[in-house]
Formats: C-alpha cells, structure tokens, sequence
C-alpha cells in the first residue's frame, strides 16, 4: 500500500491499533479514542453506513475513503460510505424490501418505519459519497415524484435501494463527549451487486479498494477498527442468513466503554 495516497494530515492511530473484534465479550469494556476537549451533552443521532465487500481470489476487500479535513466529526479518518438518516429517507420508493431477519434485528432498536429509513440511508449514502448504487429495477418504473438531488442518476434511471441486498452486523453508539454523536448501524453487502462507476465526492476523498489485513494500517477511527475486525470474522465463518442472530454493539453504560451483543 502507498502512503504517499494517505493526504497530509491525516491522523496517526493509537493504541487501537490492532484491535480485532474477537479480542472482545460481551459486556467486556473496549477501547475509545481520547479526545482534546469535551463537548456538551447531545443526543446521537441515527446513521447508517455500508461495507460493500469483494474477493480478490481468496482475499477480502473492502470500500473505503477518507473523510474531508473540514468535518468536525472524523477527519482525515479512513471509513466506510455512511452519514445520518434524512427524513425523506422513510419515503424513498424501494426495489426490494429487507431480508426479515434483518428488519426484525433492526427494529429492535428503532420502529418498522425508521428501520426502513436506516436501510435506505445507508444506500443513499454510499450513492452519494461513492457514486456506487446497491439497486435493483423499480416495478413501477421512475417514480414520477422528485425526491432530490441526492437521488439523480439513482431513481431516474428506474432504479430503487435494493434492501433485500443488507446485512446488518453491528450497531454502534458515540460516547459522550464528542462534537458529533450517532446511533449507527453498520450493514455489509457484496461488491457484485453494486453497480456504477467509483468517484469521489465533497464528503469522501481517496475512495478505494482496500484489503482487509491492510486496512489496519490506515487512520482509523477506533470503531472502524473493530468493524473491521467483525467483517474478517464474517467473511471467515459466513453466517446463516435463514437463521436469526445476535449483532455486537458497541456503546456506553455508566460511563464505561462497552460491547454487548443486540
């Protein structure tokens, strides 16, 4: 990997480094960047992001870009496609529905409608930051209704978020204390049923393909981290999408750094 492609100021990891889902338990704290200041309490917000994953023969990669220098949230941080749920989200004609299993571990913390929207969110999102659509055709064709600049190029061309398509794997909460806090939900989906050609976007710069025993070397978020370490676990033992499971999720209990499982 070239580190002359990391941009210039981009923020060197911390003891994170390394850290690999399974290091974890259940109710096992886990680590948490430190932070220069504080801010006042805020309540986290629903976000969604997407891991669009492929094989390089027997290797994974995954989709990743880094966030501008200008975010108050994460810069110069290497991440996954994501950002917060738009409320038109809930209302964004759909190609496929999600996969019950999904929408039922989904509305264990949010209603049938926000779980949509969530599902949505992540699409439309990866859309805009990565020129990538995880879409199928639309039965009724190109919605008559203009539902934004977000969606041109998507909805237009009579396609639809393609939701049957997401795996969500885990659930993650901002601790306190930071410039931004979200309530985000991470889905994964395969590479091969995206369509579109990448390009970077006013969010997203250097977005790429990255293998995923490399990806660690990158500046990451700490959470991002212990995605990755979740994603590597997946691809190595393939859940059973017909079977119901339990997802990690990362939050804080009184004050202490938590994973449980949800």
């Amino acid at each position: 990997m070239s580190k002359r492609s990391i941009p210039a100021g981009a923020i060197v990891r911390g003891t994170d480094k390394g850290y690999v889902h399974g290091d974890l338990k259940p109710g096992s704290e886990r680590p948490v960047e430190k932070v220069e200041k504080t801010y006042p309490y805020m309540r986290p917000r629903d976000a969604a992001t997407l891991i669009l994953v492929r094989m390089k023969g027997r290797t994974p990669e995954v989709l990743m870009g880094c966030r501008a220098a200008a975010h108050a949230f994460m810069p110069n941080r290497y991440v996954f496609p994501g950002g917060r749920v738009d409320r038109a989200d809930a209302h964004v004609p759909i190609a496929t529905p999600l996969d019950r299993y999904v929408d039922a571990r989904l509305q264990k913390a949010a209603t049938a409608l926000r779980a949509r929207a969530l599902a949505v969110a992540a699409v439309r999102e990866t859309f805009e930051e990565s020129g990538l659509m995880l879409a199928k055709p639309l039965k009724g064709g190109t919605p008559e209704k203009d539902y934004g600049e977000h969606w041109k190029g998507f909805l237009d061309t009579g396609m639809g978020p393609a939701l049957d398509c997401l795996d969500l794997i885990a659930r993650a909460v901002t601790p306190p204390g930071r410039p931004r806090r979200f309530n985000a939900r991470f889905f994964m989906a395969r590479a091969e049923d995206a369509t579109g050609e990448i390009r970077h976007s006013s969010e997203m710069g250097d977005i790429r393909w990255v293998r995923l025993d490399e990806a660690r070397e990158l500046p990451l978020p700490t959470i991002t981290g212990l995605i990755l370490g979740e994603i590597g676990r997946l691809v190595k033992e393939p859940p059973d999408r017909k079977k119901q499971r339990k997802i990690p999720l990362f939050t804080t209990v009184h004050r202490k750094h938590l994973m449980l499982e949800e």
